[in-house]
């Protein structure tokens, strides 16, 4: 888990350690949107699954942890950036899923005409 390493060491134990795991979510966060932008779906699983990690990390950890106004402002717009990015990280995953089932439903027909009419596929045959 690459960046949690950063993170990982240090007992979240003062606000300042807390936001920089926030930071660290962040840039987390920024790789996940750059992955679900260049299909890259083998990284952004690998990113997701730190990802989810390091939520876990802060949460067990946040409640002990008191913030003065400003850092619970700081705090307020990591999270705003990270909630924007996850937004339209969903928003992509939709679209290809989509995708992904319209591509299954077509082989699917392809494969049904095949058997009515008697006609063998080969295995890329299928697939659109």
């Amino acid at each position: 888990m690459k960046a949690l390493s950063s993170i990982e060491g240090n007992p979240l134990n003062s606000s300042e350690r807390l936001l920089a795991a926030y930071e660290s979510l962040l840039a987390r966060s920024t790789r996940m949107l750059a992955c679900v932008r260049e299909h890259d779906w083998f990284e952004l699983v690998e990113e997701q699954s730190c990802y989810v990690v390091e939520v876990e990390f802060i949460a067990k950890a946040e409640g002990a942890i008191d913030l003065n106004e400003a850092e619970k402002e700081h705090k307020a717009e990591l999270l705003e950036k990270i909630l924007r990015q996850d937004l339209e990280i969903r928003q992509r995953l939709f679209k290809r899923k989509e995708e992904l089932q319209k591509q299954m439903s077509v082989a699917q027909c392809k494969r049904d005409l095949a058997r009515s009419y008697g006609v063998p596929l080969g295995l890329d045959q299928g697939a659109p």
